[in-house]
């Protein structure tokens, strides 16, 4: 299996593969590539509507040419805990951002995600974040501004008075409590459109079925989630020394 970046012909064989509607487990098999590979090149070059092989090879280099600028010189890697493996490290997160951008996250977003996921402590300063994704200020910020909006981090300052962001025992208990909220605000939006347009109205049944449907899955939403809260909270068996 080939190894290395893409290449130019590469990128034009992904676009025809794309527009020929072929799954991203064909294209990457025609490649001879890891089908994670095809899919984090689509989804971090505008996705399979957008993808264009030339827009993609270019945006690569320039990424590539701005971490060489920022990258430190001469300095160690950082040392893994529990004897991990940094370059199996490295590719699960790798793969662990594709699936988050997948379901509809940013690339940053979900890059700054899984950071504070694969962290032992939760907890990463924004310094720390620019140094492990290779970007600026401020995109960590922009970043962490969404993640906070949806519930999925929070954040607090230690005692050197920096400001961290943290994912607990409770984030995606709160996460999932918001979009019941957030759906049961969709459902009567939808109902008031209902006596705008009049209750007999085709429009009006599409939208009192909406908001039924929305109903019924916030409020599975919100009883799944509470009903499972524990488990967030469920600390791992102790190893048997046998």
């Amino acid at each position: 299996m080939p190894g290395g970046r893409l290449t130019q012909q590469e990128r034009q064989q992904i676009a025809s593969g794309l527009a020929d509607d072929l799954a991203y487990a064909e294209i990457a098999r025609r490649l001879d590539r890891p089908t994670s590979t095809v899919t984090r090149e689509v989804m971090r070059n505008g996705g399979p509507s957008a993808y264009r092989a030339d827009l993609a090879h270019r945006a690569t280099e320039q990424r590539a040419h701005r971490r060489r600028q920022a990258a430190p010189r001469n300095l160690p890697a950082p040392p893994q805990a529990d004897g991990r493996d940094a370059e199996a490290v490295r590719a699960y997160e790798e793969m662990f951002a594709t699936v988050l951008m997948q379901s509809g996250l940013p690339r940053m977003t979900a890059g700054v995600l899984v950071c504070l996921y694969t962290t032992d402590t939760g907890s990463v300063t924004a310094s720390e974040l620019v140094q492990r994704l290779q970007v600026s200020p401020a995109s960590v910020s922009k970043a962490i501004a969404f993640l906070e909006g949806q519930g999925l981090v929070r954040r607090e300052r230690d005692e050197r008075r920096r400001e961290r962001y943290l994912v607990d025992d409770d984030v995606w208990y709160q996460s999932m409590m918001a979009t019941a909220r957030a759906n049961a605000r969709f459902a009567e939006t939808a109902r008031q459109g209902v006596s705008v347009l009049g209750p007999h109205t085709p429009a009006a049944t599409r939208l009192e079925n909406i908001a039924r449907f929305v109903d019924f899955v916030g409020e599975s939403i919100a009883r799944a989630a509470e009903q499972a809260r524990e488990v967030l909270h469920t600390k791992p068996e102790p190893r048997s020394d046998s």
